[in-house]
């Protein structure tokens, strides 16, 4: 999850350029949530998990922000970092990306499970379970650390149908055909195995009737202030998602800065 707003500039001012800090006063050379190389490559490199590579190209990266993985001609960024945490509980972002009207043009039942992939702290988590009262919402991140805060915001906030799931880069760790509703925000282009992470979301929706969210800031808008590599266009995004079996269903486009694509499982 990325960004670069004007608050962020005005915070580190006064700091300069030099440092990690002072690189965020021009036009998100670094960004807050970015681990660059990540607290997990070592770990991502020694990965032994098979993996499809249909689709894969390993070539020196074009972006600093990103790994030398390209995705059907798309180069991944850096995963988030939960040293970045903080960020996403920053003031000022429901209003930024609008967080209430994506809740609401979800159009969730109360009976609804849901997956958010990519939950961080739970900032998503916590406002889908008052929409899905007699659901659940299985809150899914790939960072131990992310984990904890979940479980420690859950207990603060007395929130009994959340449930923190500790996922991989290539498996969200979901049970077969139970999911009404998978959210991913801003995070998807960070995947590290994009094509297996779809194949197993595909897996966990409910056959005919599960739907993917999938929120990426606007590739297609130069006036959205964050980086290509952190954007992505409705054009790459319906081409990856079909390569794993889910269904175009519509673009919907409230949000002050970012897609928010609906697919189902055909």
């Amino acid at each position: 999850m990325k960004y670069c707003f004007s608050s962020w500039q005005r915070a580190f001012s006064a700091v300069g350029t030099s440092g990690s800090a002072g690189l965020l006063l021009w036009g998100c050379t670094q960004l807050p949530a970015e681990t660059r190389p990540s607290a997990y490559a070592a770990q991502r490199l020694q990965a032994t998990v098979q993996t499809d590579t249909s689709g894969y190209e390993t070539a020196p990266p074009r972006d600093p922000n990103g790994i030398g993985t390209y995705y059907m001609g798309r180069q991944i960024a850096h995963v988030m970092g939960h040293e970045g945490a903080s960020w996403l509980e920053r003031t000022g972002r429901r209003q930024e990306e609008g967080t209430d009207l994506l809740v609401k043009e979800l159009k969730l039942k109360p009976t609804d499970v849901v997956a958010d992939i990519g939950a961080g702290t739970g900032f998503f988590s916590f406002q889908l379970a008052k929409k899905v009262p007699k659901g659940e919402v299985l809150a899914v991140d790939i960072q131990p650390e992310m984990i904890t805060s979940l479980q420690a915001n859950k207990r603060t906030l007395k929130v009994t149908n959340v449930r923190p799931v500790l996922g991989t880069t290539t498996n969200p760790a979901l049970p077969a055909d139970s999911v009404d509703l998978v959210l991913i925000v801003d995070a998807y282009h960070e995947f590290d195995h994009p094509r297996e992470m779809g194949r197993a979301i595909r897996r966990a929706l409910k056959p005919g009737t599960g739907r993917l969210a999938l929120v990426e800031y606007r590739a297609e808008d130069a006036n959205v202030p964050i980086k290509r590599i952190h954007k992505m266009s409705v054009e790459q995004a319906r081409k990856e998602m079909a390569a794993v079996g889910l269904e175009f269903i519509e673009t919907v486009e409230t949000l002050p800065q970012q897609h928010l694509l609906l697919f189902r499982r055909k």
